[in-house]
C-alpha cells in the first residue's frame, strides 16, 4: 500500500475525534479548513494526504506558536519550504502538532499512544503521535538534538532526519543553526522514502550488498536490556540477508588518516554548540525569562556564558570529526545504533534524554529510524540508521529493507 492510499481527510478526521481527548497530538485542526485544502489540492504523488505540522513551522494562515505563550496569536504569512514543497505534492496540511516549548525540553500534553502513562519524548512529539494513533499518515518534525529520533523510537513509528543544510529550514523557528534540521514521521520506512522522493527527488535505492558498522552507545548511556537485545538482533537479521557487520570501536572512531573521534566528545561539544546559538536565536525571548520555562532558562544562560573562543573551538572540532566520520562513511554505508537508550520512560514530565543523537546530530547525518521492535511490556523500541549525507537514497533503502526483516522475524516468532 502507497502512503497515497492510507488515508483521506475525512478518514482523518473521524480518527481525530475518536483519539485526540487521550493522545492530545493536536494544538490546531479546522475541519472546514483542511476539507477547502483538500478541494484545492493539485494532482501529484501525494493526491490528498493529509499530513501534521510541527508547530514551529509555518503553514500560510495559521499560528506558530512553539509551545510558548511568547508566541501565542503569531500568524504565519507564508508556507515553510517544507510545506510548501509537500503541497506542491499534492498532500493537504491537517493542522499543528504539539511540540515542546520552543522546540526544547519542556513537555507538552501529548501521551504515548502505546502507553499513555509514557513521554511521546520531545520536541517533535506530536507530530509522533499524531502518526502512531493513526490519524495522519505523515508529519513534519525537526532535529536538533533527538527531537525526531527519540519521538520515532518512543512511539513506534519511522523517522526520517534530513541531513543538515539539505533541506532549506525556511520558515522554521529554530535552536541552532548548525544543528537544526528538518524531517518527517510516517508509520513505515517505505513511506518516509516515498515522502523524500516527493520532496527532493531522492528515490531509495537498495545495495547489493550492505556493510554496517555496529555502535551500542554505551560509553553515553545505560542502555536497557530490551533495547541492547532489538539491536543485536537487527545485526542478526541482517548479517542472515548477507549483510556484513563489524563493531564501531568504543570509544572513538578513526578515519582513514587515524584521527580518533570520541562519541563523548562529540556529545559535549553538540551541547556546547546548542546553547551558545539557542541564546543568540532566542535572544528576544530571553528578554522575558518569567515566561519561559527552568529548562529553557538554564539552556539560554548557558548559552550567554559561553566564551566565543570556546564556542569557535567547538566548531573546529566539529570539522575536523565531520571529516574522520565522512571518511568512515566512505567505507560502510550505515551505522547501526539504538535510537534511544530504551523504551519511553513512564511519566509525562521528561521526554527522556536525546543523548544518543548528538554526536550524530553535530556531524549534520541524514538519520533514519527503523520501526519493529518491542520490550516485553509492548513498548517501541527503534533503531536508528545513520548514513552519508551523500547518500540518502541507499540509506532509505537500507532502512526500508530493514523494516522489512525485522517485521518478518517478530510476525514469524508469534
Amino acid at each position: 500500500m502507497t502512503l497515497r492510499h492510507t488515508a483521506t481527510v475525512e478518514d482523518a478526521l473521524r480518527r481525530l475525534e475518536r483519539t485526540e481527548p487521550d493522545i492530545r497530538a493536536w494544538v490546531r485542526v479546522d475541519a472546514d479548513d483542511v476539507r477547502a485544502a483538500a478541494e484545492r489540492a493539485p494532482d501529484g504523488p501525494l493526491q490528498g494526504v493529509p499530513f501534521g505540522v510541527k508547530d514551529i513551522i509555518d503553514v500560510a494562515g495559521l499560528p506558530t506558536e512553539c509551545g510558548s505563550p511568547l508566541r501565542r496569536g503569531r500568524i504565519a504569512d507564508a508556507d515553510a519550504w517544507l510545506v510548501e514543497r509537500l503541497r506542491s505534492a499534492g498532500a493537504v496540511p491537517f493542522g499543528k502538532t504539539v511540540t515542546t516549548e520552543f522546540a526544547y525540553f519542556q513537555p507538552g500534553p501529548t501521551r504515548n499512544p502505546h502507553g499513555l502513562a509514557h513521554t511521546p519524548g520531545g520536541s517533535s512529539s506530536g507530530s509522533a503521535a499524531a502518526v502512531a494513533a493513526g490519524v495522519v499518515p505523515l508529519a513534519l518534525g525537526s532535529q536538533t538534538a533527538g527531537s525526531l529520533t527519540r519521538p520515532a523510537s518512543f512511539c513506534g513509528v519511522a523517522g526520517y532526519v534530513a541531513p543538515v543544510g539539505a533541506w532549506p529550514t525556511t520558515g522554521f523557528t529554530g535552536l541552532s543553526p548548525t544543528l537544526d534540521a528538518p524531517g518527517l514521521l510516517a508509520a513505515q520506512v517505505a513511506d518516509l522514502a516515498t515522502a523524500v522522493e516527493a520532496v527532493d527527488g531522492t528515490r531509495a535505492e537498495s545495495p547489493w550488498s550492505v556493510r554496517a558498522l555496529v555502535w551500542h552507545g554505551t560509553e553515553l548511556a545505560d542502555t536497557d536490556p530490551a533495547m541492547h537485545a532489538a539491536l543485536e538482533r537487527t545485526v542478526e537479521i541482517l548479517a542472515a540477508d548477507g549483510a556484513e557487520t563489524d563493531v564501531l570501536d568504543v570509544p572513538g572512531a578513526r578515519g582513514a588518516r587515524g584521527e580518533e573521534v570520541r562519541t563523548t566528545e562529540l556529545a559535549e561539544t553538540h551541547a556546547t554548540v546548542m546553547a551558545y546559538e539557542a541564546a543568540r536565536s532566542l535572544h528576544a525571548e530571553a528578554q522575558h525569562p518569567e515566561y519561559l520555562s527552568k529548562h529553557l532558562n538554564e539552556l539560554l544562560e548557558r548559552g550567554r556564558t559561553t566564551p566565543k573562543a570556546e564556542y569557535e573551538a567547538a566548531l573546529g572540532f566539529r570539522r575536523t570529526a565531520r571529516t574522520a566520520i565522512l571518511e568512515l562513511l566512505d567505507h560502510v554505508d550505515v551505522i547501526l545504533a539504538p535510537a534511544a537508550p530504551g523504551p519511553a520512560p513512564h511519566g509525562l514530565d521528561s521526554t527522556g534524554t536525546p543523548i544518543l543523537s548528538r554526536p550524530w546530530q553535530l556531524l549534520g547525518l541524514p538519520v533514519v529510524t527503523v520501526p519493529g521492535h518491542r520490550n516485553p511490556y509492548g513498548m517501541p523500541l527503534g533503531i536508528q540508521l545513520i548514513g552519508h549525507p551523500d547518500r540518502v537514497g541507499p540509506l532509505l533503502g537500507i532502512a526500508r529493507r530493514t523494516q522489512t526483516l525485522v517485521r518478518e522475524s517478530t510476525e514469524g516468532a508469534r
